[in-house]
């Protein structure tokens, strides 16, 4: 899975580890934070997943006004690491 993209209006950046380890059969948590410049606020971010040669797969959006989606192949898998605004956009692989 890939860190969310963002389209910054104002130039903040995003901050994603190079590396994330995972154990088989236990939680990781994935992390993305955006360092928001002033008057920016971020609204929306979606993580995809990408494979070698494959189409990117959309694997959830997490939103403030409509919530958090989880598309149904990740379904129970996937949940949103932080709360409040979306400047922690992290989340949650289960097993």
């Amino acid at each position: 899975v890939t860190p969310p993209s963002l389209c910054p209006a104002g130039g903040g950046r995003v901050e994603v580890p190079r590396s994330v380890t995972a154990v088989l059969g236990q939680d990781v948590v994935l992390p993305c934070r955006y360092r928001a410049q002033e008057q920016e606020q971020v609204v929306q971010v979606t993580w995809l997943k990408r494979g070698p040669g494959a189409v990117p797969a959309e694997v959830a959006v997490l939103n403030p006004q409509h919530g958090e989606h989880v598309q149904e192949p990740f379904a129970g898998r996937v949940l949103r690491h932080g709360h409040g605004g979306l400047e922690d956009g992290a989340i949650v692989l289960r097993n």
